[in-house]
């Protein structure tokens, strides 16, 4: 972020989070509103993904993710509900992957944003 740029409100971070992830476009949510030192946080003993920390490192368990689909069924997500510094929504998603079989996880993300960006994301599934 530039020394002049306004910082964005958690509003705003919300809003251009929702209008993206109703499309489907979570690696752009990533590059738009994470924070270099971002942590990804997942439930203890999660089959599926280990924490992360760290812009780059959350970008690859995203793609190593990706790349491990081999068929995408469906995909749903709730619009925010947003409460101080913290937005949370709900999730839901059908696909075959490989080593997993088909795979449907029904989440609840909840998020932390700080100056402008997210700072925490956390998975409870």
């Amino acid at each position: 972020m530039t020394p002049n740029k306004t910082a964005l409100t958690t509003q705003e971070v919300v809003a251009r989070f929702d209008e993206l992830a109703q499309q489907e476009k979570w690696f752009d949510i990533h590059d738009e509103l994470f924070a270099d030192t971002v942590r990804s946080i997942e439930p203890p003993n999660s089959p599926y993904f280990k924490n992360a920390v760290g812009k780059l490192a959350v970008r690859e368990k995203g793609e190593n993710w990706v790349k491990k689909v081999q068929e995408f069924h469906s995909a749903y997500t709730t619009h925010p509900v947003l409460g101080g510094n913290h937005f949370a929504v709900g999730r839901s998603f059908d696909s075959t992957v490989e080593g997993f079989g088909r795979v449907k996880i029904e989440e609840l993300m909840v998020y932390e944003v700080k100056d402008g960006q997210i700072v925490v994301e956390q998975f409870f599934y």
